[in-house]
């Protein structure tokens, strides 16, 4: 799988500004989960600015959301690194996972509306079958849009911020550990589990779905010691 098989959907607004920005948090926080910016590699602003084809007040407030999700370090005197990849902070993050998405998952479940169900439902079908084909390439595209119809359902505005400044370091270590330690097949169908449970509107099913889930997630990270 490359870095081109997965994609972050942009959320574009209609200032221009905002839209520019959101290109370029949404291309860069892409190139750092997928390790391409590889991690304490210093970046310049003026380079990021001239790869990307976008003015460097932009590229400055997207850098500045990234270190506010902690995918970079900004360094007096050195500048901007992109932030190490450490097992303890990552478990301690998942800690906070753990409580989040079970709450967005419960709620999503209670305010599930009928075409979201349906999605759900979609979601789960394609998730079980990308872990009958141990598709890698489709389970992290369906993750995305499993995490992004989530946070939607949910209708907290608090609990999609918080997924948000989540999401990013979660899916940069899956990214680096996932060949050599994931169980595709158990997290793909863990993952449809929840979508299912969510599609059928039961909140206590799909919060013990989603421990399951991240038990299986906490397990996952600790096996790359």
């Amino acid at each position: 799988m490359s870095a081109s098989d997965i994609t972050t959907p942009a959320r574009l607004t209609g200032d221009k500004n905002s839209t520019l920005t959101d290109r370029a948090y949404h291309q860069l926080e892409e190139r750092i989960v997928n390790l391409q910016l590889e991690p304490g590699q210093v970046l310049s602003e003026a380079q990021l600015a001239e790869e990307l084809g976008i003015g460097r007040t932009p590229v400055r407030e997207a850098l500045q959301r990234l270190a506010s999700e902690g995918l970079v370090n900004v360094l007096p005197r050195r500048g901007i690194l992109v932030s190490e990849i450490n097992l303890s902070r990552q478990l301690l993050l998942l800690e906070l996972r753990r409580e989040v998405e079970r709450l967005c998952t419960r709620k999503a479940a209670q305010r599930v509306l009928p075409d979201e169900r349906e999605a759900f439902r979609i979601l789960a079908d394609a998730l079980a079958e990308a872990a009958k084909n141990r598709d890698d390439a489709a389970f992290m595209r369906l993750d995305l849009e499993f995490n992004q119809a989530l946070v939607a359902a949910c209708r907290n505005e608090f609990a999609e911020r918080a997924m948000r400044r989540i999401q990013g370091l979660s899916r940069r270590f899956w990214f680096q550990h996932y060949r050599e330690a994931l169980d595709l097949e158990r997290c793909a169908n863990l993952h449809a589990k929840v979508a299912r449970m969510i599609s059928e509107g039961d909140a206590d099913r799909a919060a013990d779905a989603s421990d399951e889930l991240m038990d299986y997630i906490v397990e996952f990270t600790r096996s790359t010691i």
